[in-house]
């Protein structure tokens, strides 16, 4: 029987960032320095099959310190955590090694510089996100007020409109963050802002990249975790770029075939914590369907790489 035809655009960059990249390679290598078991605080990166494969290898998954031992090394994920966290493992005297992507860090460097100020920070983010948790956690409450949505701004209720400074979660949707970015500064003029948009680049270029895909596509998966920012992100930006049908799959047996019926493109990309294992299982289902013809959308190239602790390169 033969096989429909489909144009498979497959954008360009997608998948695991320099940051994601990173948070891995910390605790594998923390695995072969100190042995099973190494905790982990959290998810390192949001990725069932990343966190199950890291979890065969002697990885343990808590949520909470207290759920580790104090004679254990404990790593921070890559999203960052509040101030009393590392707090609380070097009063119990444990080894920890932080994992948190470099560019989350900068936001955390930036908050603190603009309190130390005297100005109060509003952040952009999404409220429980781990990242906005570790990012507000970094100053005492009420020194940092989150906003989801423009309509929070008006609302928002500040100690001195005069004296304010903004600072966004990195995996945030740029159009979505420019609108909320510009109702912050119509209503506090003298706001400040970044020195350099705190949106990751990763979380930029993947975006643009959909925006670039959605034009020829009919359809669009994007390979992720349903608790992954930057990848329900992308779905959005697909959708809101003309792509009538948007979807998230962890893995390719997510994926609805009933509501693909009849389509001859479709658009193919990750978020920044999916491996391109999952990408490429994608790609062999519609092998197995389709005579594919594969595109690449390229918008950017990445070239970033973040060094790991400098506790994971000295002899055990």
């Amino acid at each position: 029987m033969t096989k429909p035809p489909l144009t498979l655009y497959l954008a360009a960059p997608r998948g695991f960032c320099a940051g994601v990249d990173r948070a891995i390679k910390i605790v594998e290598m923390a695995l072969g320095k100190w042995g099973a078991p190494v905790y982990v605080r959290h998810e390192i990166v949001h990725n069932k099959y990343v966190v199950d494969d890291l979890r065969a290898k002697g990885a343990v998954f808590v949520e909470e310190l207290d759920e580790c031992p104090d004679d254990r090394p404990v790593i921070f994920s890559a999203h960052g955590v509040p101030k009393s966290v590392p707090a609380e493992a070097a009063s119990r005297e444990m080894l920890y090694v932080d994992a948190t992507c470099p560019l989350v860090s900068k936001v955390h460097i930036e908050a603190e510089r603009h309190a130390a100020n005297g100005l109060q920070i509003i952040m952009i983010g999404h409220a429980g996100h781990p990242e906005t948790v570790g990012t507000m956690g970094q100053l005492p409450p009420g020194d940092v007020l989150l906003v989801e949505t423009p309509e929070d701004v008006a609302k928002v209720e500040v100690r001195d409109p005069s004296r304010l400074a903004f600072v966004t979660q990195t995996t945030l949707s740029v159009d979505d963050t420019a609108d909320i970015v510009t109702a912050l500064q119509t209503r506090f003029p003298d706001i400040t802002g970044p020195h350099k948009e705190d949106i990751c680049y990763a979380t930029t270029n993947r975006q643009e990249a959909v925006k670039a895909m959605a034009e020829k596509a009919e359809a669009m998966l994007v390979v992720g975790a349903p608790n992954s920012s930057n990848s329900k992100r992308l779905v959005e930006v697909g959708a809101r770029a003309g792509c009538s049908y948007s979807q998230l799959v962890q893995r390719a047996a997510d994926i609805d075939w009933r509501a693909l019926d009849g389509i001859t493109t479709m658009g193919i990309t990750a978020g920044a914590s999916a491996p391109e294992v999952l990408i490429n299982e994608v790609i062999d289902a519609f092998r197995a369907r389709y005579d594919v013809t594969v595109e690449q959308v390229e918008t950017a190239q990445e070239n970033v790489e973040f060094k790991v602790p400098r506790v994971l390169r000295e002899p055990a």
